[in-house]
């Protein structure tokens, strides 16, 4: 009889992202435990302009699969101008790629 007892158990699928995906430049390192230290990012307005953010304070970094794909999540206080913002990054692992993620409606922050 079986009960269901498997012990190789996968995250839940996050779905889809929620909110429109911006492609960035982030410049982090990497300590000696392979965590991650977000040190700068960088993103282009509608206007071209090139803006660079180095007040960074992550809040919470979660591993996630959204739609199959595996990623890293943080969630991130920035301060820029003088105001302080909380955004959603996205690291792609397979790709090797950084999105800003801008949350659509209601509370949207700081985009």
């Amino acid at each position: 009889m079986a009960f269901g007892t498997d012990i190789h158990m996968e995250k839940a699928d996050a779905g889809s992202i929620r909110g429109e995906q911006e492609n960035i430049a982030v410049g982090c390192w990497f300590t000696s435990r392979g965590d991650t230290s977000l040190q700068l990012l960088k993103y282009q307005d509608e206007e071209g302009q090139i803006h660079t953010i180095r007040h960074i304070r992550v809040m919470s970094r979660e591993e996630k699969h959204y739609n199959g794909i595996p990623t890293l999540e943080y969630i991130c206080r920035i301060e820029e101008g003088g105001y302080e913002a909380e955004i959603k990054l996205l690291f792609f692992l397979e790709e090797h790629r950084w999105a800003m993620v801008k949350q659509t409606g209601k509370g949207a922050a700081g985009g």
